[in-house]
Protein backbone atom coordinates (compact mmCIF):
# COMPACT_ATOMS: atom_id res chain seq x y z
CA UNK A 1 0.00 0.00 0.00
CA UNK A 2 0.64 3.75 -0.69
CA UNK A 3 2.18 5.78 2.55
CA UNK A 4 -1.35 7.18 2.87
CA UNK A 5 -2.21 3.53 3.46
CA UNK A 6 -5.47 3.89 0.96
CA UNK A 7 -4.70 2.26 -2.71
CA UNK A 8 -6.16 4.36 -5.47
CA UNK A 9 -7.32 1.61 -8.38
CA UNK A 10 -8.79 3.14 -11.57
CA UNK A 11 -10.98 0.13 -13.81
CA UNK A 12 -10.30 1.38 -16.93
CA UNK A 13 -10.72 0.63 -20.99
CA UNK A 14 -12.15 3.40 -23.55
CA UNK A 15 -14.14 0.67 -25.58
CA UNK A 16 -17.31 0.65 -23.97
CA UNK A 17 -19.00 -3.05 -23.53
CA UNK A 18 -16.38 -4.77 -21.78
CA UNK A 19 -17.53 -5.24 -18.00
CA UNK A 20 -16.00 -1.97 -16.33
CA UNK A 21 -18.57 -1.02 -14.54
CA UNK A 22 -19.47 -4.45 -13.43
CA UNK A 23 -16.04 -4.75 -13.07
CA UNK A 24 -15.22 -2.18 -11.00
CA UNK A 25 -18.74 -3.06 -8.49
CA UNK A 26 -17.99 -6.20 -7.73
CA UNK A 27 -14.38 -6.08 -7.36
CA UNK A 28 -15.70 -3.42 -4.58
CA UNK A 29 -18.35 -6.16 -3.39
CA UNK A 30 -15.75 -8.62 -3.28
CA UNK A 31 -13.09 -6.52 -0.76
CA UNK A 32 -15.55 -5.14 1.01
CA UNK A 33 -16.74 -9.28 1.48
CA UNK A 34 -13.18 -9.61 2.67
CA UNK A 35 -13.18 -7.18 5.28
CA UNK A 36 -11.59 -4.46 3.49
CA UNK A 37 -13.57 -0.74 3.74
CA UNK A 38 -14.31 0.36 0.30
CA UNK A 39 -15.20 3.24 -1.61
CA UNK A 40 -16.50 3.21 -5.28
CA UNK A 41 -16.84 6.01 -7.48
CA UNK A 42 -18.70 6.42 -10.35
CA UNK A 43 -16.93 9.11 -12.61
CA UNK A 44 -19.33 7.68 -15.60
CA UNK A 45 -21.88 10.36 -16.94
CA UNK A 46 -24.20 7.14 -17.41
CA UNK A 47 -24.27 6.05 -13.69
CA UNK A 48 -24.36 2.68 -13.94
CA UNK A 49 -22.19 2.09 -10.67
CA UNK A 50 -24.37 3.98 -8.82
CA UNK A 51 -27.98 2.30 -10.03
CA UNK A 52 -26.02 -1.20 -10.41
CA UNK A 53 -25.48 -0.37 -6.63
CA UNK A 54 -29.10 0.42 -5.57
CA UNK A 55 -29.10 3.84 -5.29
CA UNK A 56 -31.77 6.36 -6.14
CA UNK A 57 -30.43 9.84 -5.69
CA UNK A 58 -32.35 12.31 -3.97
CA UNK A 59 -33.33 15.83 -5.13
CA UNK A 60 -30.48 16.85 -2.43
CA UNK A 61 -27.93 14.23 -2.73
CA UNK A 62 -24.55 15.65 -3.95
CA UNK A 63 -23.09 13.74 -7.00
CA UNK A 64 -18.99 13.28 -8.07
CA UNK A 65 -20.50 16.30 -10.50
CA UNK A 66 -20.31 19.14 -7.37
CA UNK A 67 -17.09 17.40 -6.23
CA UNK A 68 -15.45 18.29 -9.03
CA UNK A 69 -16.63 21.52 -9.36
CA UNK A 70 -15.70 22.62 -6.41
CA UNK A 71 -19.18 22.97 -4.84
CA UNK A 72 -19.08 20.07 -2.63
CA UNK A 73 -17.15 18.25 -0.51
CA UNK A 74 -16.25 14.50 -1.52
CA UNK A 75 -16.41 13.40 2.35
CA UNK A 76 -19.57 14.78 2.71
CA UNK A 77 -20.86 12.94 -0.81
CA UNK A 78 -20.06 9.82 0.08
CA UNK A 79 -23.35 7.66 0.51
CA UNK A 80 -23.05 4.25 2.30
CA UNK A 81 -24.11 1.37 0.78
CA UNK A 82 -25.00 -0.98 3.79
CA UNK A 83 -26.53 -3.80 1.70
CA UNK A 84 -22.80 -4.32 -0.51
CA UNK A 85 -20.90 -3.27 2.37
CA UNK A 86 -18.81 -0.43 1.10
CA UNK A 87 -19.10 3.09 0.41
CA UNK A 88 -20.41 5.04 -2.94
CA UNK A 89 -19.76 8.45 -4.85
CA UNK A 90 -22.36 8.86 -7.32
CA UNK A 91 -22.88 10.00 -10.21
CA UNK A 92 -25.34 10.86 -13.21
CA UNK A 93 -26.17 12.80 -16.24
CA UNK A 94 -25.07 15.97 -14.19
CA UNK A 95 -21.64 14.97 -14.41
CA UNK A 96 -21.41 15.80 -18.59
CA UNK A 97 -21.71 19.46 -16.86
CA UNK A 98 -18.50 18.69 -15.08
CA UNK A 99 -16.37 17.48 -17.88
CA UNK A 100 -17.05 20.54 -19.64
CA UNK A 101 -16.29 22.55 -17.03
CA UNK A 102 -12.58 20.68 -16.33
CA UNK A 103 -12.12 21.48 -19.82
CA UNK A 104 -11.73 24.75 -19.12
CA UNK A 105 -9.76 24.57 -15.74
CA UNK A 106 -5.98 25.22 -15.76
CA UNK A 107 -5.39 21.88 -13.00
CA UNK A 108 -7.78 20.14 -14.89
CA UNK A 109 -6.22 16.89 -14.38
CA UNK A 110 -5.70 16.78 -10.89
CA UNK A 111 -8.89 18.18 -9.72
CA UNK A 112 -10.05 14.42 -8.68
CA UNK A 113 -6.54 13.92 -7.07
CA UNK A 114 -6.91 16.94 -4.92
CA UNK A 115 -10.69 16.06 -4.11
CA UNK A 116 -9.70 12.97 -2.38
CA UNK A 117 -7.39 13.96 0.04
CA UNK A 118 -9.15 14.07 2.84
CA UNK A 119 -10.44 11.21 2.55
CA UNK A 120 -6.70 9.63 3.15
CA UNK A 121 -6.43 6.46 5.14
CA UNK A 122 -10.35 6.38 5.77
CA UNK A 123 -10.14 3.70 3.19
CA UNK A 124 -8.06 0.68 2.50
CA UNK A 125 -8.94 0.85 -1.81
CA UNK A 126 -10.50 3.19 -3.60
CA UNK A 127 -12.11 2.00 -6.60
CA UNK A 128 -12.56 4.31 -9.87
CA UNK A 129 -15.24 3.11 -12.34
CA UNK A 130 -13.65 5.12 -15.52
CA UNK A 131 -15.94 6.51 -18.23
CA UNK A 132 -15.87 4.63 -21.66
CA UNK A 133 -13.93 6.71 -22.93
CA UNK A 134 -10.15 8.82 -22.97
CA UNK A 135 -11.70 12.30 -22.01
CA UNK A 136 -10.59 14.75 -18.94
CA UNK A 137 -12.54 12.44 -17.02
CA UNK A 138 -10.70 9.74 -17.31
CA UNK A 139 -7.89 11.83 -17.29
CA UNK A 140 -8.13 12.75 -13.58
CA UNK A 141 -8.87 9.25 -12.29
CA UNK A 142 -5.63 7.58 -14.09
CA UNK A 143 -3.59 10.88 -12.46
CA UNK A 144 -5.38 10.51 -9.03
CA UNK A 145 -4.61 6.71 -9.04
CA UNK A 146 -1.87 4.14 -7.93
CA UNK A 147 -2.31 1.71 -10.29
CA UNK A 148 -4.76 0.74 -13.32
CA UNK A 149 -6.77 -2.20 -13.54
CA UNK A 150 -7.77 -3.32 -17.48
CA UNK A 151 -11.05 -5.30 -18.43
CA UNK A 152 -10.72 -7.17 -21.30
CA UNK A 153 -13.12 -8.65 -23.49
CA UNK A 154 -11.43 -11.65 -25.04
CA UNK A 155 -12.43 -10.21 -28.91
CA UNK A 156 -10.99 -9.29 -31.78
CA UNK A 157 -10.64 -5.58 -31.55
CA UNK A 158 -9.38 -5.81 -27.79
CA UNK A 159 -6.25 -5.23 -28.26
CA UNK A 160 -6.54 -2.79 -31.29
CA UNK A 161 -7.87 -0.37 -28.13
CA UNK A 162 -5.55 -1.64 -25.55
CA UNK A 163 -2.85 -0.18 -27.21
CA UNK A 164 -4.87 3.78 -27.01
CA UNK A 165 -5.22 3.29 -23.33
CA UNK A 166 -1.75 2.00 -22.74
CA UNK A 167 -0.36 5.41 -24.73
CA UNK A 168 -2.52 6.92 -22.68
CA UNK A 169 -0.79 6.02 -19.33
CA UNK A 170 2.31 6.46 -21.04
CA UNK A 171 1.52 9.77 -21.27
CA UNK A 172 0.13 10.39 -17.80
CA UNK A 173 3.19 8.67 -16.38
CA UNK A 174 5.34 10.81 -17.89
CA UNK A 175 3.56 14.05 -17.27
CA UNK A 176 1.49 13.88 -13.88
CA UNK A 177 1.45 10.78 -12.38
CA UNK A 178 4.88 9.33 -12.61
CA UNK A 179 4.04 6.75 -9.45
CA UNK A 180 1.62 5.52 -12.14
CA UNK A 181 1.25 1.79 -12.65
CA UNK A 182 -0.49 -0.92 -14.83
CA UNK A 183 -1.99 -3.20 -12.02
CA UNK A 184 -3.12 -5.72 -14.30
CA UNK A 185 -5.55 -7.26 -17.32
CA UNK A 186 -8.32 -9.04 -16.49
CA UNK A 187 -10.78 -11.13 -18.92
CA UNK A 188 -14.33 -10.50 -18.66
CA UNK A 189 -17.20 -12.25 -20.90
CA UNK A 190 -14.61 -14.99 -21.34
CA UNK A 191 -16.83 -17.78 -23.32
CA UNK A 192 -14.56 -21.15 -23.43
CA UNK A 193 -16.65 -22.46 -26.25
CA UNK A 194 -15.48 -19.88 -28.71
CA UNK A 195 -12.18 -20.35 -30.49
CA UNK A 196 -10.87 -16.89 -30.45
CA UNK A 197 -11.24 -16.24 -26.81
CA UNK A 198 -8.46 -18.72 -26.37
CA UNK A 199 -6.21 -17.05 -29.27
CA UNK A 200 -6.54 -13.41 -28.20
CA UNK A 201 -6.58 -14.97 -24.66
CA UNK A 202 -2.70 -16.75 -25.49
CA UNK A 203 -1.49 -13.31 -26.74
CA UNK A 204 -2.41 -11.03 -24.02
CA UNK A 205 -0.42 -13.64 -21.84
CA UNK A 206 2.37 -13.45 -24.31
CA UNK A 207 2.51 -9.17 -24.42
CA UNK A 208 1.50 -8.86 -20.40
CA UNK A 209 3.24 -12.23 -18.76
CA UNK A 210 2.57 -11.75 -15.12
CA UNK A 211 0.31 -8.30 -15.78
CA UNK A 212 -2.46 -10.55 -16.97
CA UNK A 213 -4.82 -11.77 -13.82
CA UNK A 214 -5.23 -15.59 -13.69
CA UNK A 215 -9.10 -15.21 -12.52
CA UNK A 216 -11.29 -15.38 -15.60
CA UNK A 217 -14.74 -14.10 -15.58
CA UNK A 218 -16.71 -15.97 -17.83
CA UNK A 219 -19.87 -15.20 -19.59
CA UNK A 220 -22.73 -15.62 -17.19
CA UNK A 221 -26.43 -14.75 -17.36
CA UNK A 222 -26.34 -14.03 -13.42
CA UNK A 223 -23.77 -11.07 -14.09
CA UNK A 224 -26.00 -9.43 -16.54
CA UNK A 225 -29.01 -9.87 -14.45
CA UNK A 226 -27.58 -8.51 -11.18
CA UNK A 227 -27.22 -4.98 -11.95
CA UNK A 228 -31.04 -4.50 -12.46
CA UNK A 229 -31.79 -5.44 -9.08
CA UNK A 230 -29.64 -2.63 -8.00
CA UNK A 231 -26.79 -5.72 -6.67
CA UNK A 232 -23.22 -6.89 -7.22
CA UNK A 233 -23.44 -10.77 -8.51
CA UNK A 234 -22.26 -11.72 -5.05
CA UNK A 235 -24.90 -10.12 -3.61
CA UNK A 236 -27.58 -11.75 -6.13
CA UNK A 237 -26.26 -15.31 -6.49
CA UNK A 238 -23.51 -16.21 -4.28
CA UNK A 239 -23.27 -19.40 -6.04
CA UNK A 240 -23.46 -18.32 -9.29
CA UNK A 241 -20.13 -18.98 -11.95
CA UNK A 242 -19.99 -15.26 -12.17
CA UNK A 243 -19.75 -14.50 -8.52
CA UNK A 244 -17.37 -16.74 -7.66
CA UNK A 245 -15.01 -15.33 -10.56
CA UNK A 246 -15.55 -12.10 -8.73
CA UNK A 247 -15.04 -13.56 -5.30
CA UNK A 248 -12.06 -15.25 -6.94
CA UNK A 249 -10.81 -12.16 -8.43
CA UNK A 250 -11.10 -9.75 -5.42
CA UNK A 251 -8.63 -13.12 -3.59
CA UNK A 252 -5.89 -12.83 -6.46
CA UNK A 253 -6.66 -8.68 -6.33
CA UNK A 254 -5.03 -8.81 -2.52
CA UNK A 255 -2.78 -11.27 -3.41
CA UNK A 256 -1.20 -9.06 -5.29
CA UNK A 257 -1.40 -6.42 -3.21
CA UNK A 258 0.95 -8.10 -1.11
CA UNK A 259 -2.14 -9.18 1.69
CA UNK A 260 -3.37 -12.55 3.06
CA UNK A 261 -6.44 -13.49 2.10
Amino acid sequence: MSERNTRIIAVANQKGGVGKTTTSLNLAAGLAELKKRVLLIDMDPQGNASTGSGLELGEDQATICEVLLGEAEAADTVVRVEEMGYDLLPANGDLTAAEVGLMEAEDRATVLKQALLPLAGRYHYIIIDCPPALNVLTLNALTAADAVLIPMQCEYYALEGLTALLNTIEQIQNSVNPALEIEGLVRTMYDIRNNLSGAVSKQLHEHFGDKLYGTVVPRNVRVAEAPSFGQSVIHYDRESRGAVAYMGLAGEFLRRSGERV
